[in-house]
This record gives structure tokens, C-alpha cells and sequence, in this order.
């Protein structure tokens, strides 16, 4: 009878959480046009790129090397959804079990409720097309037929339990400060995995096709859950016993990640918070200034510089535009390098990238933006303002370019034009901080800080796209003398090395002047619109 009370109430408390996730999609739906239309264009995206995946894993059948391509898939499925909670914790309102604190649940029936809930959704669906075609691939014979229905459900339950189990672990982290960090930080986790996958598909060409997978692949098919895809393709050879291996083994994953999941539920429900607790039981720590802070310049200059870095170091909004630029501003010259596609002068793309970091500075000082404007009384304290956040950029920038140029010359080989690009790019990061000084001025906005994924208040967007590309198209035309200058001491030179060599200096000193004159310019023009730009920036 107790088996029976308790079996009714896992079935009533599945449906209740199957309910009431369709009840949080569709209520989020209703909030607004632009997320209805957002969740209809990413659905429509979603499906079609797993109907396109479907179909080639099914022109795939018959293929020697199909295995070890969908097993490497199946298991490049599994990390992205160990790694996505992490990146991505308010994508699913269900996550984070301890909004369910308060409610007489056990851990028990709430797994089976929750892993039941979290099938509903984009992602569940592009998984099980996946591992369906990916069965499909490998499956030959009757006997291999019945292993894929196995293994399709339990691949599929294996990747959600994963996502599960890592979010109940970590939800602590992901509701606090360095949780919303890492979702900051996703869109730079998105651009370098492209740049790898990327990198890898061009490499596996030149390895001679999917054949070089199979090393790897020999590994992947015995770790779950690619291992219950892998039992597919070992009914289909007729090795019975290592498919039923495998399926074990996706088996007993399955069971120990809920058993992990039921003992983090069990935690967050009886546990205080000990991240909470320790915050309590620390001394208050007094401010001090130590480290590079002592390094700085006195007055209002160094003040600034130190109010700027920390910024970048505390704010995640900041912090994350910086890490991907950083980041991004690296990857492309690099990469386009060690495929053989790249030029030196790829370099000067990092350049272009941390220069961006100049524009709408006020707008990450948001509605605080009065206490700055009530210290500027003058052209010369808007002068000094720049100034100080504009050398606070270059502590970053100016030998973050210098590697990023070296690097890039390192791995092509081209050393006998390092000169070269290191002047372009010290022109470029220049003529980068002076438009940015100016759109500081002349177009800032707000950026919200209750979002995590959203950079320019709403009616702001055309404000900030005619910011940034005005202020490029304005760079480039900053830069076109010395690009003129480069060319000319090219065509005139031969094969000398010398007037390479002229370009460094006169880069050097040409972007250190127009970063100048931009400050300059910018400066009164700061002084007399402080009343609109707090205006603009206090919006988000």
C-alpha cells in the first residue's frame, strides 16, 4: 500500500512539474512580442539544423567511418550539456531546485519530476534527433534495431541528468556574483569552441577524412553516453556481449548521476548556505591600496585609472567585454595563422577590438554617472576624465597588442614585417581611443545591469550601432596616411628592410597624437552635454 501511495505521488508530482513547466514557457512567451518572436525564429533554426543533421547522419549509413563520427558527436553532445548550466543558469526557470525549499517534497519523487519536465524544450528535442540519426547511422540487423531502442532513451536521459546534476551542484555559484560572470562570459565559450571545430574540420581534411577520427573514437564509444551509441554499432558487427557492455556501462552513469542529483537536492533542501555563512563570519576587510594601485599617479588621474581597472575587474558587464575582446582579438590572427590563411597584418585586429573598449565610457557608470559629472566643472576636469580612462585603457591594450602582433609573427614566420604591424596597429588602437573619446561624448547609452545578455537599453540600439561603426568607418579614414605611408615605403623599397622599420615610430608617435587630439576635442564637448549624458545612461 505505501509503494502504491508512493508511486500515485510521483506520477501526481510529475505531471504537476510537467504542467507547470508548460506554464513558465508559455507565461514567458506572454511578456513580450520580441521574445515570443525570438523563441519562434531560434525554434525554427533549431529544428532545421537538426533536420539537416538527421539527414546526414542518415546518408551516413553504410559509411566505414560512420561510428566514429557519431560517437564523437553523441559525446560533444554530453559536454555541452554538462557545460551549458554553467554558462546559461536563468535559460531554465526549472534549474535551480531551490525555489522548492518551502515545499513538503522528497528528492526522490522530485527527481523523476524534474528529469521528466526537463524532456519539454528546444534542447531535449535537437538531442534525441541527434541520437536518433545517430543510431539510425549504425544500425544493421534486427538485433541492433532493438539495442537502438535501448540506447536511443537512455543516450537522451543521460545528457539531461548530466545537465542536471552538474546544475544542482554548482546552483549555489550560479546564483552569485561569478554565477552571473560565467553567463557574461558564454558568447566568448560560443566564439572559441567555432574557432576550434572550425580548425578541426580543416585539419581533419588535410588527415585523410573521417579515419583519423577513429583513434579518438575507439576510446569515446566505452564513455557515456556515446557508449550507447557505440552498442548500436557493436549489435550491428554482432559483438552481443560489448554492446551489452556498453549499454551497462550508459546504464550505471545514468544511475549514479541521479543518485549524485538526489544527494544535491537533499543538501540545498536541509542545508544552510555556507557560502552565506562564511560571508558572515569574515572580517569586514578595510580598502587599501597595494600592487599596481601604487603604481598610479596622484590626483584625480590616478583616481580614474583605478576606478576604470576595477571595473573591468568587478563589474561582469565590463569583465565580460573584456575577456571576449581580449580573447577574440587573439583567436582570429592565431588561428587564421596555423591554418595557413593569415597575414601579419591580421594582427592589427586585436588592435581594433580592445580599441572598442574606448566607446560609450560613461555608459558603464549607468545612473552613478552624477557623482562623476558633479566632480567636472570645467573643460580641464573633462579633459582629465578622458585622459585618465583613456590611460587606463592602454595599461591593457598597448602591450596586449604588442603580443598579439609578436605571436602572430611567431606562427607565420614573418618576422621581416613585425615592424610593420606593430606601427599599423599602434596607429589603429590610436586613431580607435579618439573616436571612442568623441562617441563617449556625442552618442552615449545605457547599458542595462539586470540582464545578462542584453548591452544597449531598449530604443538605444541605433544610438549604439551609429556609435561603434561611425566611430570605425572615422578610425580607418585616421589611419589611411599611414596605411599610404606603408604601401608607398613598400613599393619604393624593394626588398629592403630598413623602411619597414620607419613605420614603427611613425605609428607609435602618429596614434599617441590623434589619441591627443581626441581627448582634446572630445573634452568640451563632455563639459557641456554632462545633463544628456546622464540623461542617456541612466535609461537601463
Amino acid at each position: 500500500m505505501a509503494r502504491r501511495r508512493c508511486a500515485v505521488s510521483t506520477a501526481s508530482l510529475t505531471s504537476v512539474f510537467v504542467r507547470l513547466k508548460l506554464s513558465l514557457l508559455r507565461n514567458g512567451l506572454r511578456q513580450s512580442s520580441g521574445r515570443r518572436t525570438a523563441f519562434v525564429v531560434s525554434m525554427v533554426l533549431v529544428l532545421l539544423l537538426a533536420a539537416v543533421q538527421l539527414l546526414g547522419l542518415i546518408m551516413l549509413r553504410g559509411n566505414d567511418h560512420a561510428m566514429s563520427l557519431v560517437v564523437l558527436l553523441t559525446g560533444l553532445l554530453a559536454l555541452g550539456w554538462a557545460v551549458l548550466p554553467l554558462f546559461f543558469p536563468s535559460g531554465d526557470e526549472t534549474l535551480d531546485p531551490t525555489r522548492l525549499v518551502m515545499l513538503p517534497l522528497r528528492p526522490g519523487p522530485l527527481v523523476t519530476a524534474l528529469l521528466v519536465a526537463s524532456l519539454m524544450g528546444i534542447g531535449p528535442l535537437f538531442t534525441l534527433c541527434m541520437v536518433v540519426g545517430s543510431a539510425f547511422a549504425l544500425s544493421h540487423g534486427v538485433l541492433a534495431a532493438l539495442v537502438s531502442l535501448v540506447a536511443v532513451p537512455l543516450a537522451l536521459l543521460v545528457c539531461l541528468a548530466l545537465a542536471r546534476t552538474v546544475a544542482a551542484a554548482n546552483i549555489r555559484l550560479l546564483t552569485s556574483r561569478k554565477g552571473r560572470d560565467l553567463a557574461v562570459l558564454s558568447g566568448l565559450l560560443i566564439a572559441v569552441g567555432i574557432q576550434f571545430v572550425n580548425f578541426g574540420v580543416q585539419r581533419l581534411g588535410d588527415a585523410g577524412g573521417l579515419a583519423a577520427l577513429d583513434p579518438a573514437a575507439a576510446i569515446v564509444r566505452w564513455v557515456p553516453p556515446a557508449s550507447a551509441i557505440g552498442a548500436v554499432d557493436s549489435a550491428s558487427d554482432g559483438a552481443y556481449g560489448q554492446a551489452l557492455a556498453q549499454l551497462a556501462l550508459s546504464g550505471v552513469a545514468l544511475v549514479l548521476l541521479l543518485r549524485t542529483w538526489r544527494h544535491s537536492l537533499t543538501k540545498l533542501m536541509t542545508a544552510p548556505d555556507g557560502s552565506t555563512l562564511a560571508a558572515a563570519s569574515e572580517p569586514t576587510r578595510k580598502g587599501s591600496t597595494s600592487g599596481l594601485h601604487r603604481l598610479l599617479p596622484e590626483g584625480r588621474t590616478g583616481t580614474v585609472m583605478q576606478r576604470s581597472l576595477k571595473y573591468i575587474w568587478r563589474d561582469p558587464k565590463t569583465k565580460g567585454a573584456w575577456v571576449s575582446s581580449l580573447a577574440i582579438g587573439l583567436i582570429v590572427p592565431i588561428f587564421n595563422a596555423l591554418q595557413g590563411t593569415g597575414s601579419i597584418y591580421f594582427a592589427c585586429f586585436a588592435a581594433w577590438m580592445l580599441g572598442i573598449m574606448m566607446y560609450n565610457q560613461f555608459g558603464q557608470d549607468t545612473s552613478a554617472f552624477w557623482m562623476v559629472a558633479l566632480t567636472i566643472s570645467s573643460t580641464r576636469d573633462a579633459y582629465e576624465e578622458l585622459r585618465a580612462r583613456t590611460l587606463a585603457l592602454l595599461v591593457v591594450t598597448l602591450p596586449y597588442t604588442v603580443l598579439v602582433v609578436v605571436l602572430t609573427a611567431v606562427a607565420l614566420g614573418e618576422w621581416h614585417d613585425l615592424p610593420e604591424a606593430l606601427g599599423l596597429s599602434f596607429a589603429l588602437l590610436g586613431a580607435m581611443l579618439a573616436t571612442g573619446a568623441l562617441s563617449s561624448a556625442r552618442f552615449p547609452y545605457s547599458i542595462p545591469q539586470d540582464s545578462a545578455y542584453k548591452n544597449v537599453a531598449p530604443g538605444q540600439g541605433g544610438l549604439a550601432w551609429l556609435s561603434i561603426f561611425g566611430g570605425v568607418v572615422m578610425a580607418a579614414l585616421l589611419c589611411a596616411p599611414l596605411i599610404v605611408l606603408t604601401i608607398w615605403l613598400n613599393a619604393s623599397a624593394g626588398s629592403g628592410d630598413e623602411p619597414q622599420w620607419t613605420v614603427l615610430p611613425v605609428g607609435a608617435v602618429y596614434g599617441a597624437l590623434i589619441t591627443w587630439a581626441g581627448v582634446r576635442v572630445a573634452a568640451p564637448q563632455t563639459a557641456r552635454r554632462l545633463p544628456e549624458i546622464l540623461t542617456a545612461v541612466s535609461k537601463g
